[in-house]
């Protein structure tokens, strides 16, 4: 089941090139050279077609195979949806990555992408900054499932068991300062591979942050599976955030880059909407976005609507962080 969500940039229907293009492969990738998309920004023509995909592409497309042995890991059994597990498929094709384009259906356009190997740097305000590389992650950290609500600034919701560590742990690794305030997370940079990181009109390479209070949460995971299986490139391969009680927009995808810092770091939708999207950004029904109410919420697949829960249902955890 497919969903789109418009915005601002996205292309009115009457702009879209005619799919009769797009049907014939040979003539795809001829009109994709002649305006310079190949050559410039590393897609693959093979995934551009319009046609409702199967599960089994999506797998194909996104699949990464590093550390697949590794999987699954156990459940910790103290996390609870309270709502239906959403379907894999469902959360596989509808995904946000900005780096590879606006549309929902990522998975069309990560097929260049490889996220292995891959290296962690986490350096600024600690005593032992240092790298970590997934075999480092997988033989450093004892990963567990945890079944995570997870809800985006859009409205959508889905239900899914992310597999990874606490952010914590891997804080622990390198020491933080007394001076450290805020950790910055920087993805990776690559515009061959991930085209709209071309466009300049973006604070590339995407960025987030939080507190170092909010980093050393239990709660809050550096995640490299889902579903009993590594990320799929679409949901933000190898190793990627996962803060549940905030919109998914500070989830940050394919980290490269982690800084303790004593100043509250620029962070992309904050820099490029700073109205629209706050740095804190903890779910909460009573505060609208701009252009929208955030009082309720869909889950992708079903479409069922649910109120909104104020920190995403997770204020036992996290409430005691933001009490003035």
């Amino acid at each position: 089941m497919n969903y789109f969500v418009r915005r601002p940039w996205d292309l009115p229907q009457n702009q879209i090139t005619d799919q009769s293009i797009y049907s014939n492969k040979t003539a795809r990738r001829e009109f994709l050279k002649s305006i310079g998309v190949i050559a410039g920004a590393g897609l693959s023509a093979s995934m551009l077609g319009c046609k409702k995909a199967t599960l089994e592409e999506i797998d194909a497309a996104g699949e990464v195979e590093e550390g697949k042995q590794n999987y699954p890991f156990p459940r910790n059994e103290k996390f609870e949806y309270g709502r239906a597990e959403s379907v894999r498929k469902d959360a596989a094709q509808y995904t946000n990555f900005y780096e590879f384009s606006t549309s929902k259906e990522v998975f069309r356009y990560v097929e260049d992408f490889e996220p292995t190997p891959w290296k962690v740097s986490v350096t600024g305000l600690c005593k032992n900054p240092k790298t970590f590389d997934l075999d480092d992650i997988y033989k450093e950290f004892t990963l567990e499932e945890r079944a995570y609500r997870h809800r985006c600034v859009e409205t959508w919701s889905m239900c899914v068991p992310w597999t990874g560590f606490p952010f914590s742990d891997l804080l622990a690794k390198v020491e933080p300062l007394a001076s450290a305030k805020y950790v910055r997370l920087v993805t990776f940079m690559d515009p061959k591979v991930a085209p709209m990181q071309q466009h300049d009109e973006y604070p590339w390479a995407y960025s987030e942050g939080v507190t170092i209070e909010e980093a050393m949460n239990p709660l809050m995971l550096l995640a490299t599976g889902i579903y009993g299986a590594p990320l799929p490139k679409q949901h933000g391969a190898p190793v990627r955030l996962v803060a549940p009680w905030k919109y998914g927009f500070k989830s940050i995808k394919s980290i490269v880059k982690i800084e303790l810092t004593d100043k509250q770091p620029a962070t992309f939708w904050n820099t490029l909407m700073p109205h629209e999207y706050g740095f804190e950004a903890n779910v909460d029904p009573e505060v609208p976005h701009p252009r929208w109410s955030q009082a309720t919420e869909w889950m992708l697949g079903s479409r069922e609507r649910f109120p909104t829960v104020k920190y995403n249902g997770y204020g036992d955890y996290v409430a005691s962080m933001y009490k003035s």
